[in-house]
C-alpha cells in the first residue's frame, strides 16, 4: 500500500497567477478525484506531482521519495497520461509501447515484446495492435495511454482529463479500465467532469482557485447539502431577479427554460421544491462557477 502525501504546495507564476495555494492532501491506493473548473490550479498540480514544473514551496512524497527534490527517482514510478497524449503518426499501438518500453528502461526484447502483448490485452486493443494509431478514435487513443502509463509497474499513475471529447460508449469503457487499474496503485483523476468523478472514485477534493476548497468522499459532500438544495423552473426574464435574491448554485436549460438550483438553510418558497443533491450540486456550492447565468 502506497502513500502520497502533499503539504503546503505553493505555485505563482511570472504572471502573478497563483496557481497553488497551500495545497495539502494525504491518498493511498485507489482512484482519487480531483474536480476543479478550468483554471482551478489542477493541472499545475498534475504537472508539479508528475515532475514536469517545480514548486515555489512545500512538500511532496511517494512512501519514501521526495518529489520535489528526487524527481528521477519519482519517475521510475510514475504513469501519467497528459490531456493530451501525443502518438507517433505512422506507427501502430504495438509498435509505440515497444518503443516506449524501451525508453522507460526495458531493454530485454523478449521482456518488451510479452509486456506489450499483456498490455494491449489489458486494454482490449490487443486485435488492433498492427493499425496506426494516428487513426483510432479518441477512446482508442486513450486506452494505449492508459497502456503507456502502465509500463514499469508504477506506484503512482496521474491521469489529467481523460475524457474530454469521449463519446459516452468509450467514457464507460475507459471507467471500467482506470476502476481495474486502481486497484492496486494511486490512481489520480483530475477532471472538471463531474461524472467522472462520481462514478469512479470513493476520495476527492475540490479545487477552486489554487486552494483546496473540498477533500473527503463524494458522499460525505453530498450528505452535507442534504435538506438545504431547492430548485425552481423560471424564465430566462426572471433569472437575474432570482440570482440577487437567491444563492444560485447552479442552472441549467430544461426544455429551454432554466432550472435553477438554490442553497438554503430553510423551505424558500416562492414555488421551489426540494431536491436531493448530488455531486454537482456540490461542485457548483464549493467552486465560483455558480452563477453564470443562461
Amino acid at each position: 500500500m502506497s502513500k502520497l502525501t502533499v503539504t503546503n504546495l505553493n505555485k505563482t507564476y511570472p504572471n502573478g497567477v497563483k496557481a497553488l495555494d497551500n495545497v495539502s492532501f494525504e491518498i493511498e491506493n485507489g482512484l482519487f478525484g480531483l474536480l476543479g473548473p478550468n483554471g482551478a490550479g489542477k493541472s499545475s498540480l498534475m504537472r508539479t506531482l508528475a515532475t514536469l514544473q517545480e514548486a515555489d514551496s512545500g512538500a511532496a512524497t511517494l512512501d519514501d521519495i521526495d518529489i520535489l527534490n528526487q524527481p528521477a527517482k519519482l519517475r521510475k514510478v510514475l504513469g501519467y497520461l497528459p490531456q493530451e497524449f501525443g502518438v507517433y503518426p505512422k506507427i501502430n499501438s504495438e509498435q509505440l509501447l515497444n518503443h516506449l518500453a524501451l525508453l522507460k528502461g526495458i531493454t530485454k526484447k523478449s521482456e518488451r515484446k510479452e509486456l506489450v502483448k499483456y498490455l494491449l490485452n489489458k486494454v482490449n486493443l490487443y486485435d488492433k495492435r498492427k493499425k496506426s494509431v494516428k487513426g483510432f478514435s479518441g477512446g482508442m487513443k486513450q486506452r494505449v495511454g492508459i497502456a503507456q502509463a502502465l509500463i514499469g509497474n508504477p506506484k503512482l499513475i496521474i491521469v489529467d482529463e481523460p475524457t474530454a471529447g469521449l463519446d459516452p460508449g468509450e467514457r464507460n469503457r475507459f471507467y471500467n479500465l482506470l476502476a481495474d487499474v486502481g486497484k492496486n496503485v494511486i490512481v489520480i483523476l483530475s477532471t472538471h467532469i463531474v461524472d467522472d468523478v462520481r462514478e469512479l472514485c470513493t476520495n476527492m477534493a475540490i479545487m477552486d482557485q489554487g486552494q483546496i476548497v473540498y477533500y473527503g468522499a463524494p458522499q460525505d459532500a453530498i450528505n452535507q447539502l442534504d435538506g438545504r438544495v431547492y430548485q425552481k423552473l423560471v424564465s430566462r426574464d426572471e433569472l437575474a431577479g432570482y440570482a440577487n435574491t437567491y444563492s444560485i448554485i447552479s442552472n441549467k436549460m430544461v426544455g429551454g427554460q432554466p432550472l435553477i438550483h438554490i442553497l438554503s438553510e430553510t423551505h424558500p418558497d416562492n414555488g421551489f421544491e426540494p431536491v436531493k443533491p448530488d455531486l454537482e450540486d456540490v461542485f457548483f456550492s464549493k467552486t465560483n462557477t455558480s452563477h453564470t447565468l443562461v
